[in-house]
């Protein structure tokens, strides 16, 4: 699917991924007592609130955080960049997924069936975890969303009317429903994988009435930006990195 609604086109600044052993550029701060992953430069007047995957802090998405960050700043575009900590240490492992054994299931099932991994109660942490880091970061003027797979539900729900975000953007996103898109206020970008369901993201792509950027990486597996990206695979590393640019040129339009 190609993009819809006046996307300009990638240019080349974001660097090449590193394939193993990544070492983040950024640190942990404290938000009233949930650990969080931040980078990019203080002084940075735009920042972007990252929902991570079902796998946490993985190196994939803290690497994707600090391509964010700092792969533009020769061209004036730099982002503070923020990952909380929404499963407070207890993430799924890679060794619970997929769900093909019995055990595995159980696990999943536990996780999942928490109510306080359900996107519609994460999203009320994400108001107040905004206030904490405005007290941290100060100097913040605009604010921007990244969901990732799970991430995106509630990127979703929290860019509907009334919403502080100024831009939205969505990578292999679960849960895909075009109603929550009718909703929608404000600038969005998905970049569905092959796995997501193509109609509803046909049709969530229809459905908004906001500037759009949808498009489905056909050859890349759910959650390749994120923790299932194999770095190791030159084609995976490949679309990675034009994934984090597709966003960066996204978000350089809009925040």
């Amino acid at each position: 699917m190609q993009a819809q609604q006046g996307h300009s086109q990638a240019c080349c600044n974001v660097p090449p991924a590193v394939s193993k052993g990544y070492s983040p550029k950024g640190k942990y701060i404290d938000l009233d007592g949930m650990k969080c992953y931040t980078t990019g430069p203080s002084h940075a007047t735009s920042a972007i609130f990252i929902i991570y995957d079902i796998f946490g802090f993985s190196d994939q998405a803290l690497q994707g955080a600090d391509i964010l960050a700092h792969a533009d700043a020769e061209s004036g575009h730099e982002y503070q960049v923020f990952i909380p900590d929404f499963f407070l240490g207890k993430p799924l492992t890679h060794n619970d997924y997929p769900p093909d054994t019995e055990e595995k299931k159980k696990t999943v099932g536990a996780f999942f069936g928490d109510r306080r991994r359900r996107p519609i109660m994460r999203k009320k942490k994400v108001p107040g975890l905004r206030k904490a880091i405005e007290k941290q970061c100060s100097g913040i003027q605009k604010w921007g969303s990244l969901g990732m797979c799970w991430g995106g539900k509630i990127v979703s729900l929290t860019a509907q009317p009334g919403t502080n975000f100024s831009a939205a953007a969505e990578v292999h996103p679960a849960m895909v429903d075009p109603n929550d898109a009718k909703g929608i206020k404000i600038p969005l970008c998905m970049l569905a994988s092959k796995d997501e369901d193509p109609e509803a993201v046909k049709a969530f792509g229809e459905a908004l009435t906001v500037p759009s950027h949808i498009e489905t990486f056909s050859d890349q597996v759910h959650g390749w930006m994120a923790a299932r990206g194999d770095l190791e695979n030159e084609k995976v590393k490949k679309e990675y990195e034009r994934g984090y640019q597709v966003l960066l040129n996204f978000y350089h339009e809009h925040l």
